[in-house]
C-alpha cells in the first residue's frame, strides 16, 4: 500500500519502491518509443524523399521535404556540429541522475520525451555522414511551406524534445515535483476553513 510522507516545505510525498519503479518504467518506455519512431520516420523519409520530391499534406499546412541539418533549429551552430552530441550526452547523464529520485509519472513522461529526443538526434550525429560526432541530422517536416521557408524543418525527435520541455515547465509552474510531491499554498494564505494556521494545504501528486 502506498504511503504519504509529509515533507518540511508543505508538500506530501509518495513513498515506496513501486512508485519509483513505475516512474522509471514510464521514462524508459517513452524514451525507447521516441527513439524507435524517430529512426523509423527518418528511414521512411530517406527512402521516399531522397529524389528531391516534396509531399504536401493538410492543404499546405505540413510538407515532407528531406534535408540534412548540421546545426540546430534554423541551422544555428552549423559550424559547431561536434558540440551537439556532447550536449545530448550530458542531457542523458543528467536524466539518469535525476531518475534516482523520480516518483512522478508526469515527470517521467516529460523526461522520457526529452531523453528520446536527445538520443534520436544523437544517433544521427554519431552514425550518419559525414562522420562520427559530426553527422548531419535527418529533418523532413516543414510547416506552412517547403524547404523551411516559413519555419525550421524538424523531425520527430525535435518534436518530442520540445513537448518534453514544455511539459516539464508546466509541471514546475503547477508545483509538481519529480519526487512525487506537489506544493500547495498555506492555510493562512487562503486555504479552506478548518485547517490550522501554518499547516500546509497539500495533495499527493500522480505517481
Amino acid at each position: 500500500m502506498t504511503q504519504e510522507v509529509a515533507v518540511s516545505d508543505g508538500a506530501v510525498a509518495t513513498a515506496g519502491p513501486r512508485a519509483r519503479g513505475a516512474a522509471v518504467a514510464v521514462l524508459a518506455a517513452s524514451g525507447v518509443l521516441v527513439v524507435g519512431l524517430d529512426l523509423l520516420t527518418k528511414q521512411l523519409a530517406l527512402t521516399n524523399l531522397s529524389d528531391g520530391s516534396v509531399v504536401r499534406l493538410l492543404g499546405g499546412l505540413v510538407y515532407f521535404d528531406l534535408t540534412r541539418n548540421s546545426g540546430a533549429a534554423f541551422s544555428i551552430g552549423a559550424d559547431f556540429t561536434w558540440l551537439f552530441p556532447l550536449v545530448a550526452i550530458v542531457v542523458t547523464f543528467m536524466i539518469a541522475l535525476l531518475a534516482r529520485r523520480l516518483r512522478s509519472l508526469p515527470w517521467a513522461l516529460a523526461m522520457g520525451l526529452v531523453l528520446g529526443g536527445a538520443l534520436g538526434n544523437l544517433v544521427d550525429r554519431l552514425f550518419r555522414a559525414p562522420g562520427f560526432l559530426i553527422g548531419h541530422v535527418v529533418d523532413f517536416v516543414s510547416l506552412l511551406a517547403p524547404a523551411g521557408q516559413r519555419f525550421a524543418i524538424f523531425n520527430l525527435a525535435d518534436s518530442a524534445l520540445f513537448c518534453g520541455v514544455v511539459l516539464a515547465i508546466f509541471l514546475e509552474l503547477t508545483g509538481r515535483r519529480r519526487d512525487g510531491t506537489r506544493v500547495r499554498g498555506n492555510a493562512d494564505a487562503g486555504g479552506p476553513a478548518g485547517n490550522h494556521a501554518g499547516v500546509p494545504d497539500s495533495t499527493r501528486d500522480e505517481v
